[in-house]
């Protein structure tokens, strides 16, 4: 199909036009120009796929397959220069290994495993790829006026945003060719890209810190190649095909190991524990960044994969065991994020846990958990991409990421302040989006092997999300003590973008019923002959709900005018417009109001240290798993 080489390609050709414009006003248009086109061309991809079930496309494997692995050790060799230069051996030495592996496989058994077809299209691929083209290319529209502001506050940084420009598209191209390549060499070749541009665009600023975080995610990412390389290299050694479609059907009898190997790589790429930590260190980066590779679409291509494969881990010992990583990594994250005042690690452990959420619906791999999973994605991309977003933009004029800065946000930035409301609304709030996914995520545990331990993990879990989040809501709604209207000072286009994606949070679940007839359910059925649907009346009372949640709030408008302002009520102590009160001794005071953080219950060391003890005896088991089931013998 044409408009998949498009899809590669546009990108692709962005990023080298990018790159030759110096910092010109040109090419903040270019910026935008592109990403209009790439968002069109994802939903000229709905409007001609969406119905015609799995396209697999026929696409010359040479010289394509060539030039993929003559990049891939120029990736290690830049990866081996880039660790000389600040000392760093681990990388090193997994890039090393890695790319030995490799070239064994290209060069032993890649040869005699022939490709009928490399890239492919399912409904799948199409949510994954509205995701990439709409979510991703507002990111970068919304990077524009943000990169600007932040050389303007950050003048000690070197201002490369030639180079960033560039990498975030080409990360683009890259997550189009994951979702699109059927030939798992080309996914893992794309993969490989992506984990190259997230090194980049993390280290952006140069500083110590964001040197050593880009490292870590670079580390722990070439750990999970090295799962990758080892599926390709069994499939290889036992002769089995190379498609990502065929070996999915054939089932866990000839998949389980190069499912359980990618399943591995995808836990290090989606951030769960024990690996969590290289996306905690991702939030030194400059904030479009955080939301493009480590909200929307990055850490998605981990999920992704264990996803495809979740009908060869279905009932299996590695599934169950992949499912339990997934859990139990929701659950602790939930846990610590309730600690946080920072609101960007806020974002990032909720994200790790939502994620988690997706890989336990994966492990267990029945049909109604495939749906609940890809539910959760496209819910988590659109809320949190507005949520990183709509943080970058409070940061820049309140100078600070520290929720309790953004105190009565709605009076002094109404707009941005409502736009996060929504966003934290579509995380967690009947009926928006991810109480629809949990939802489904209940009824795929309640028929799953084992599933009263899944259904605990997502009870607690979820009960401690509903807290941070409320919290946050609360602070911002709070009326301050000195509200200055500084929302002026928000560039128009960093607006532009936060409402465009609001209203992606809300459409995404008035739109639900549909995209779940027209590409979820016709997906579900291709792969297990069987669907998970909403009933009817379901559907009814979630619109109904969705109803009350739109026109509520206008009612407001009703009582905007001869509105009566209360003073602050302490307790009988005589008190002040501006939320002053009379203390001990008349002497005046100054009323504050803080959140609850239960350090001492869910203490961020200690909560992430026992996580990755159980997450570690997890894998372990995961791949002893393979053993049992003779996936090894």
């Amino acid at each position: 199909m044409d408009i998949l080489l498009f899809l590669l390609l546009a990108p692709l050709i962005a990023a080298v036009l990018l790159f030759a414009l110096p910092n010109h006003p040109v090419r903040d248009w270019l910026v935008r120009i592109a990403a209009v086109v790439i968002a069109g061309a994802s939903v000229y991809l709905l409007a001609t796929a969406f119905d015609k079930g799995t396209q697999l496309v026929t696409f010359p494997t040479e010289p394509a397959g060539q030039v993929m692995t003559g990049l891939a050790v120029v990736i290690a060799l830049y990866i081996i220069a880039m660790g000389a230069k600040y000392r760093k051996l681990i990388p090193i030495v997994l890039a090393l290994v890695q790319t030995g592996l490799l070239l064994w496989f290209e060069l032993g058994y890649a040869p005699g495993m022939h490709a009928e077809h490399n890239l492919f299209v399912d409904e799948f691929s199409i949510v994954m790829a509205l995701i990439i083209g709409i979510i991703g290319s507002a990111i970068c529209v919304y990077a524009v006026p943000y990169m600007r502001t932040f050389h303007e506050q950050h003048p000690e940084v070197a201002d490369h945003r030639r180079a960033f420009f560039f990498v975030l598209f080409v990360f683009l191209s890259a997550m189009f060719g994951i979702v699109f390549s059927n030939n798992l060499a080309w996914l893992f070749f794309f993969w490989e890209v992506t984990t190259l541009c997230s090194f980049v665009l993390i280290g952006y600023s140069k500083t110590t810190e964001a040197i050593d975080n880009s490292f870590l995610a670079l580390v722990l990412n070439l750990v999970g190649g090295i799962g990758f390389v080892g599926a390709l290299l069994w499939l290889g050694m036992t002769q089995g095909t190379i498609e990502l479609d065929r070996l999915v059907g054939a089932g866990a009898a000839v998949a389980l190991v190069p499912a359980t190997l990618i399943s591995f790589a995808g836990l290090t790429k989606s951030a769960q524990l024990p690996f969590s930590s290289w996306l905690l260190g991702a939030m030194v980066a400059p904030t479009p960044v955080s939301a493009l590779l480590h909200s929307s679409t990055m850490v998605k291509a981990g999920v992704y994969a264990i996803v495809k494969f979740a009908p060869v881990l279905s009932g299996t010992l590695p599934g169950i065991f992949v499912g339990l990583v997934g859990g139990v990594t929701f659950l602790a994250a939930s846990a610590i994020a309730v600690t946080q005042s920072n609101a960007k690690r806020v974002l990032a452990y909720s994200t790790v846990a939502n994620l988690g959420l997706v890989v336990a619906c994966a492990g267990i791999g029945t049909y109604e958990a495939v749906w609940a999973a890809i539910l959760l994605i496209i819910f988590h991309a659109v809320a949190k991409s507005l949520l990183f977003m709509g943080v970058g933009s409070v940061e820049h004029q309140v100078h600070s990421r520290d929720i309790e800065d953004m105190a009565g946000l709605v009076t002094r930035m109404p707009r941005v302040g409502v736009m996060m409301l929504i966003g934290m609304a579509g995380m967690y709030l009947a009926p928006l989006g991810m109480l629809i996914s949990k939802w489904a995520t209940l009824r795929a545990f309640i028929d799953a092997p084992g599933g009263i331990i899944f259904l605990l993990l997502i009870a607690f879990g979820s009960a401690v999300t509903v807290f941070f989040w409320a919290k946050w809501m609360g602070i911002i709604i709070v009326r301050p003590n000195h509200a200055e209207m500084i929302e002026d000072r928000v560039p128009w286009d960093e607006l532009s973008v936060l409402g465009l994606v609001a209203f992606l949070v809300v459409a995404a679940s008035l739109l639900f019923p549909w995209v779940s007839k027209v590409l979820l359910e016709p997906y579900v059925f291709e792969i297990y002959g069987k669907v998970a649907e909403l009933g009817q009346d379901n559907v009814i009372i979630m619109l109904l709900m969705m109803g009350a949640v739109i026109v509520l709030p206008l009612s407001l408008l009703y009582f905007r005018s001869g509105r009566h302002r209360l003073d602050p009520y302490m307790s009988g102590r005589p008190t002040t417009a501006d939320m002053h009160f009379s203390g001990s001794l008349g002497i005046q005071r100054e009323m504050g109001l803080h959140n609850y953080y239960m350090d001492d219950w869910f203490g961020e060391q200690r909560t992430f240290r026992a996580g990755v003890v159980v997450t570690v005896l997890l894998i372990v088991l995961m791949f002893a798993g393979l053993f049992v089931a003779g996936g090894l013998a």
